[in-house]
């Protein structure tokens, strides 16, 4: 599976099997976090066999279980920590896609004091949330989407802007809640924003690294931004 072809395929699952994640995947996937955490600044942990940050009642109360792997995604406290969060976690979330892995996002259904604990959290760092990751005792069920004209402002749009558009209303958001927009400003130019709501900004992080996936990172740039990475 590739990486676009996970942007369709991948839902957000809750419920895993307490079956361990094979070494050979669980390296790819801790290489990768280095890499992120190089390019984008951060500092995230993958965090294998630790049962207890899901086992709170807040993760109980957000039908998760099963689930001892996640991704602890943490970063020196500074501008710019959610969207970039939001914008590697994705990348992550995508390669365990790839490799026949589920995730789900989670920034409050978890134990933070476990999940601060398990991944040593340091000084000056901050844990912004954690991404379940494991074998899904189902796929995930398909979500209602926005329509493209909801979520973009453009005068006849070229194709690449479109497809950054479609792949962009892939990604999840918090809740579901979809309050982003893309905007054409220019020729090649775009410029993202969030519309409000809560973990907007991690939101946005998420939704702006679909849209380089669909629209082709060589065919735009960003108004004003970076992208996901690090300024």
């Amino acid at each position: 599976m590739t990486e676009e072809e996970a942007v369709f395929a991948r839902r957000s699952v809750r419920a895993y099997f307490e079956r361990p994640i094979e070494e050979e995947k669980a390296a790819r996937l801790a290489e990768e976090a280095e890499r992120c955490n190089a390019e984008g600044g951060l500092c995230i942990r993958l965090v294998r066999d630790e049962p207890d940050a899901f086992r709170s009642f807040l993760a109980r109360y957000g039908k998760f279980s099963g689930v001892s792997d996640y991704f602890a995604i943490v970063g020196k406290k500074g501008k710019g920590l959610y969207e970039r969060a939001g914008y590697y976690g994705e990348r992550l979330v995508l390669l365990a896609e790839t490799l026949g892995l589920n995730t789900c996002w989670a920034a409050l259904s978890f134990s933070k004091g476990a999940a601060r604990r398990a991944a040593k959290i340091g000084k000056g760092e901050k844990l912004v949330c954690v991404i379940a990751v494991g074998y899904g005792k189902t796929q995930g069920a398909p979500r209602r989407s926005k329509a493209a004209a909801d979520v973009m402002r453009a005068q006849d749009p070229p194709d690449w802007f479109l497809r950054g558009v479609e792949f962009a209303l892939r990604a999840p958001t918090a809740v579901n809640q979809q309050k982003f927009r893309f905007t054409l400003t220019g020729e090649r130019e775009v410029f993202a924003e969030r519309l409000g709501g809560f973990y907007g900004e991690i939101d946005l992080g998420i939704v702006k690294y679909h849209f380089e996936l669909g629209a082709g990172k060589e065919n735009f740039v960003w108004r004003g931004q970076t992208g996901g990475k690090k300024a």
